[in-house]
């Protein structure tokens, strides 16, 4: 796809280069004729899944969970590479190689999943009935399907949460061996129990995380890929750089409102950074952008498509999952922290625009009302879906209906006609997109029944907040450690597994300990909710800006640290969710004007970690009016009538001095000219 400004069009990234950047890894290259048949089961999988949302199957939810299973994980591996041959044994090979097909071993293991997953399905309920007493052949074929599993996310996320995974496991098995009086104590449980726990149970494999990647996730990477051949993501590039133009500003702000727009395609922070990068660079380049700050701001604006409405990330369906509330609902929790987020990374844009004396860069030849005019329609059916769910249709039907109508919609761009051929790609690619979610959200259930059957969050929440009280009685302190040491966890938690998985791992184990101490279990979930996202700009790994330094070809340290400071109120707002009373008001909850008066307090809360890490208000800032400035959105965050005050306060002074400071060099300049 060539999108771009101004008729010179720039290449998007191909699949496997956006894949060379995430966190899952990147599928292989099968040959032409084998890569048709992989194609052709996945777009299976997305008409039965489509069909599944209207004419469901009456056997019940875990029946077609198995099924879903059954169709994706031998596709995931024989899509997804086992163990690589390392370059030096046969690097003229490797090298030359146009494909790389799945081996022997790759087809005797996606045949021996097939066989376990479908194995339920000839005595389903006689199988559920089982699940007290398993028989030997319940319990082999259930441990390896575990395998199988574990496999599955091993080759598509890496080894980190199958690690995690055999953790869970031997503390299941080994639990009960440990004195009683330990708090991670627990009475035990053999091999069978665990197995039937995984494979029989609705906590296991086909539990919660499943559920929301086969009802929900894969519905909307359907949608995502319908949007993307329908040409709304060549639409969505095109409007943004036509949107901005004479500005010094303009190349940052039209960054920030194409990987918005481009989110809501792609569903993932690190490819839209990559896609955004590739195409936006040479215009940032030629305003005169340094490529550190450029790519800190690619990767936060990438990463800013999945922590905004109307296409949260999955893990966002799995907080409407355990909240039991509407999609719609979440979705209304993240407007106001959507705002703030976005307004740092605007004033950051200001900042930056002055500090390195940019340009406007070229003007795109297309107009902004033009381009509405002509494809507009691609807003529609993100209106649709919202629309459907605010008249309390399910999400899953809402989305099925949005497919539908861009399918339709397609009909009015000549070039993006979704017709036969271009059709059975976006239904292929759909499913394709879900196969490494499916996988870790299925492995993840490992972790939810152990914790469900050892009673472990409860235990290690007690001991999160016993650490603490260890320190200080005092209950606010106690909870401001609590806090920081669950921020840290979720975060060192995503250095290592996808955000999905990393919001699972701490729902269930880091949430507790904030709601035993008073925190609302939506103030919870939405906390660790960011902060696993946030762990993609986050050192020492930041995914997202290794992928954009890559692009623009700057130093990868100093690339994080300039996403960081783009990215700092996101990482700072959502302590409010959970240290202040009235942070409720930020999450959508109470009052409207409570939620009023506490977004313009922290939109000024926000303005001063601009200062801080922008270093310029209205010139470039001292090292006592950035100290001045920390104090001052720390209070401000508080929403609390005396810390608001005294922040404000702080703020004024800052201000003040820099104006002075301004007016100061003005009077010199002036009298240096007169002279």
């Amino acid at each position: 796809m060539t999108v771009g400004a101004g008729g010179g069009g720039v290449t998007v990234p191909s699949e496997e280069e956006l894949a060379e950047y995430e966190q899952e890894r990147p599928a292989r290259r099968l040959r032409p004729a084998l890569d048709q048949v992989v194609s052709v089961w996945c777009a299976i999988i997305s008409v039965g899944v489509l069909a599944q949302v209207f004419f469901p199957l009456p056997q019940g939810t875990q029946f077609y969970l198995v099924i879903f299973l059954a169709a994706v994980l031998p596709i995931t591996l024989l899509c997804y590479r086992g163990f690589r041959v390392p370059a030096f044994v046969n690097p003229f090979k490797a090298q030359t190689r146009s494909h790389d097909d799945p081996g022997v071993s790759d087809w005797i293991l996606a045949l021996v999943a097939l066989a376990v997953c479908v194995y339920p399905l000839f005595d389903f309920d006689g199988y559920l009935e089982r699940r007290q007493a398993p028989s030997a052949l319940d319990v082999a074929v259930g441990a390896v399907l575990l395998i199988l599993l574990l496999e599955a996310c091993r080759r598509t996320t890496g080894w980190v949460l199958p690690a995690f995974s055999l953790a869970f496991i031997a503390y299941s098995y080994y639990g009960g061996f440990l004195p009683q009086t330990w708090l991670l104590s627990h009475k035990g449980f053999d091999f069978d129990a665990i197995i039937a726990q995984f494979t029989m149970g609705t906590a296991g494999f086909y539990g919660t995380p499943l559920t929301v990647a086969a009802s929900y996730i894969v519905l909307f990477t359907i949608y995502g890929a319908v949007l993307d051949y329908s040409g709304a993501g060549k639409f969505f590039i095109d409007l943004s750089f036509a949107a901005f133009k004479r500005s010094r500003t303009a190349p940052g702000r039209t960054v920030t409102l194409a990987g918005f727009l481009l989110g809501s395609v792609s569903g993932s922070g690190t490819a839209t950074a990559v896609s955004l990068g590739t195409v936006s660079w040479p215009i940032l380049r030629r305003a005169g952008y340094p490529a550190e700050p450029a790519g800190g701001m690619l990767a936060a604006s990438g990463i800013g498509a999945i922590l905004s409405p109307p296409t949260l990330g999955a893990a966002a369906f799995i907080i409407a999952e355990f909240l039991q509330v509407s999609y719609l609902k979440v979705l209304g929790f993240a407007v106001i922290p959507t705002l703030l987020y976005y307004l740092g990374i605007l004033l950051a844009i200001e900042i930056d625009a002055r500090k390195h004396g940019t340009t406007s860069g070229p003007v795109s030849e297309d107009s902004a009302w033009r381009l509405l005019l002509r494809f507009g329609y691609h807003f529609l059916s993100l209106f649709v879906i919202i629309g459907f769910m605010a008249v309390d249709v399910p999400p899953f039907k809402a989305v099925v209906y949005a497919v539908i109508i861009q399918f339709g919609l397609s009909f009015l761009d000549r070039e993006h006609r979704l017709t036969g051929k271009r059709l059975f790609k976006a239904l292929a690619q759909g499913t394709r997109s879900v196969l490494p979610v499916a996988a870790t959200c299925a492995t993840a259930g490992v972790i939810v029944a152990v914790t469900t059957q050892t009673g472990l969050g409860l235990n290690l929440a007690e001991i999160i907040v016993d650490a603490a009280r260890g320190l200080t009685d005092n209950h606010t302190v106690v909870l401001i450690l609590t806090v920081v040491l669950s921020g840290f966890a979720v975060l060192i938690l995503g250095l290592a597994v996808p955000v999905t998985a990393s919001f699972i791992i701490a729902a269930v184990i880091i949430a507790p300990a904030l709601i035993n101490l008073g925190v609302t279990r939506p103030e919870a979930y939405m906390f660790i909710f960011y902060y696993a996202v946030l762990s993609e700009v986050s050192p020492p790994t930041a995914l997202a800006a290794v992928a954009t330094a890559a692009i623009t070809g700057g130093k990868v340290m100093p690339t994080m640290w300039q996403a960081w400071k783009y990215t700092l109120p996101a990482f700072l707002v959502p302590f409010a969710f959970v240290l202040t009373d009235n942070g409720a008001h930020l999450l959508g909850q109470g009052s409207f004007v409570g939620m009023v008066w506490t977004t313009v307090v922290s939109m000024l809360a926000v303005a001063a970690l601009a200062v801080v890490t922008g270093g310029w208000v209205f010139v470039r800032t001292t090292w006592l009016e950035r100290a001045v400035c920390v104090p001052a959105a720390a209070l401000l965050l508080y929403l609390a009538p005396v810390t608001i005050i005294a922040g404000i306060c702080l703020l004024l002074v800052a201000v003040v001095i820099n104006l002075v400071r301004r007016q100061r060099q003005t009077s010199a300049e002036e009298g240096t000219l007169a002279s």
